[in-house]
């Protein structure tokens, strides 16, 4: 039975991963250079970031959120900032404690992420502004590499 677990019981507990909600968490869109910054002819440069983060809610209950920042700049003046969290609910139980990063590192971003994705470009647009379309994430290499900056952070 290795999908399973038993407690002191010889009670058999079946793992549990459900959504239990997607939801926008927070958006907000400034444009603090704005109305002259519109008129500037330059092609503005765009930096992403993106940032995950999960939080236990209840027992056995988790939110996991993703949120993305898109800062546009011409030179040194921002031509808007935007940033947008978006959050999903999980229940999880009964898994091993090993599989609980990876389920809440990579599982449940992948499942938030499309979410994230349309109501940034949807957040830009309705600015006024043509839609930055986020890429496709790898989130199992991203929670590798923050496992292994985790690890080389451990004093041994």
């Amino acid at each position: 039975m290795p999908d399973t677990a038993v407690t002191p019981n010889n009670e058999v507990q079946t793992p549990v991963f459900q959504i239990q909600r997607v939801y926008l968490k927070e958006a907000s869109l400034e444009q603090p250079n704005s109305p002259a910054i519109l008129l500037d002819p330059q092609q503005p440069s765009v930096d992403i970031q993106l940032g995950v983060e999960a939080t236990p809610v209840a027992d056995g209950v988790f939110e996991v959120c993703v949120t993305a920042t898109v800062h546009t700049k011409i030179g040194e003046k921002t031509v808007f900032l935007a940033e947008c969290k978006q959050g999903g609910i999980f229940e999880i139980r009964n898994l091993p404690e090993d599989q609980m990063g990876p389920i809440m590192g990579i599982a449940c971003p992948q499942i938030v992420y499309p979410y994230l994705r349309g109501n940034v470009a949807d957040v830009i647009t309705r600015a006024g502004f043509p839609p930055v379309h986020l890429a496709e994430i790898n989130f199992q290499a991203m929670y590798e590499q923050q496992q292994a900056q985790q690890a080389a952070a451990t004093p041994q």
